[in-house]
């Protein structure tokens, strides 16, 4: 067999072994997800972590009234007259508690609760969009995120497999396995069929994946990148480029 033919086979393998290796998806594992016409809210309560950013009001004391902290990594917030507070787990009204708590041990303040939390700036849960897409990475979970306006504000680029999208709620046990379901972006934006589209939760990742022409170019690139590489280098050595001269990246000068 000759070495093209060879490279071709290799190439071929690795892309089916890729493109297989990416699909572990169980129509089924859709049930662990809410629809958006079903709730209001994913969450009963929100709980603050780093780095999340609070507000304290309490216009009874100058002190306090209209700090702004965010949470440190060690999961507490200061203040000059109260001094440390460890925060990071509890929802807004415990942590207004606690402050309070605080804030009663040295003044006397009338009413039961004189002192409201509120959340500046929700950064610490997150969800996912991976792979194909123009804006990767995480996005901040609001409670009303569905798949559909997760992949429309990535956008979706030309090697996007839009019909195998894979929606991905991790497993939080070692025993658990993940559940993956399969959304089309095509149908749902050109149909309207949005009967897959659910909402997402804090940590779940939607996963793009490459048509398979686009996987066969990325596994070919794989091939190719080093050895050109090294021609180009062993080119440079040849052909040293002048102080007066540009030279182009793929060789040759300008």
């Amino acid at each position: 067999m000759g070495m093209s033919k060879k490279l071709c086979t290799a190439i071929s393998l690795a892309a089916v072994s890729l493109i297989a290796g990416c699909f572990a998806s169980n129509p089924e594992d859709i049930q662990a997800w809410v629809r958006p016409y079903a709730v209001n809210v994913t969450t009963d309560s929100y709980v603050v972590q780093p780095p999340d950013e609070i507000e304290i009001h309490c216009s009874q004391v100058a002190e306090v009234h209209m700090q702004r902290q965010r949470i440190r990594p060690d999961g507490k917030i200061s203040f000059e007259v109260l001094g440390e507070l460890d925060v990071a787990g509890k929802t807004p009204k415990e942590i207004a508690d606690l402050v309070g708590g605080r804030v009663k041990e040295l003044y006397t303040l009338p009413g039961a609760n004189p002192v409201d939390v509120r959340i500046t700036s929700f950064s610490s849960q997150v969800y996912y969009v991976v792979g194909q897409v123009v804006r990767p990475g995480p996005r901040t979970y609001t409670g009303r995120d569905s798949v559909l306006m997760a992949l429309a504000s990535a956008q979706p680029n030309n090697m996007a497999w839009e019909q195998r999208i894979q929606v991905i709620r991790p497993a939080v046990y070692e025993d658990e396995d993940p559940k993956i379901f399969e959304f089309n972006y095509d149908k749902a934006v050109s149909r309207g069929d949005n009967t897959k589209d659910v909402l997402l939760e804090e940590g779940d990742i939607v996963y793009v994946p490459p048509t398979i022409l686009a996987s066969i170019g990325m596994v070919l690139e794989e091939f190719i990148s080093p050895v050109a590489r090294a021609f180009y280098g062993a080119y440079l050595v040849q052909n040293p480029p002048g102080n007066t001269e540009g030279y182009s990246p793929y060789g040759g000068r300008f």
